[in-house]
């Protein structure tokens, strides 16, 4: 994307972020994640910070991270940063799945049961009234 130069600008007014042209052009990754914080109070400046992995990471790496954030339908900076990391330093984006061992499965599902927790209350109530 061209227009990084104005990021100088915008780190000290953020708010030049929503009608700013050169930003116009940003992919369509970075535009998403700016609809979604600018629905949040400090989105702006989130969103600038957020662009400003740029001028210290590359700007793929930046792109995707901010792409697994929108699809993992977590788009903060706190996780896209987690997830930059994760691709710069090789560790793996999701966790493996661990089977439970066989002494650890349910043998009996539990049930919602409102009238145990009645009787419970009844026969406390009825303590405290003797």
């Amino acid at each position: 994307m061209t227009g990084w130069h104005y990021l100088a600008v915008v780190q000290r007014k953020p708010g030049a972020l929503r009608n700013g042209a050169p930003f116009a052009e940003m992919p369509p990754a970075f535009r998403s994640l700016q609809q979604h914080l600018l629905k949040r109070p400090g989105g702006d400046r989130e969103m600038v910070e957020i662009l400003s992995l740029v001028l210290q990471h590359d700007e793929q790496v930046v792109l995707t991270a901010v792409e697994l954030a929108l699809q993992a339908g977590v788009p903060t900076k706190t996780h896209i940063i987690n997830l930059l990391h994760r691709l710069i330093d090789g560790t793996p984006l999701s966790t493996p799945t661990i089977p439970a061992p066989p002494a650890l499965t349910l043998t009996t599902e539990p049930q919602a049961n409102v009238e145990r927790y009645d009787a419970l209350r009844r026969a406390r109530e009825a303590r405290h009234a003797s």
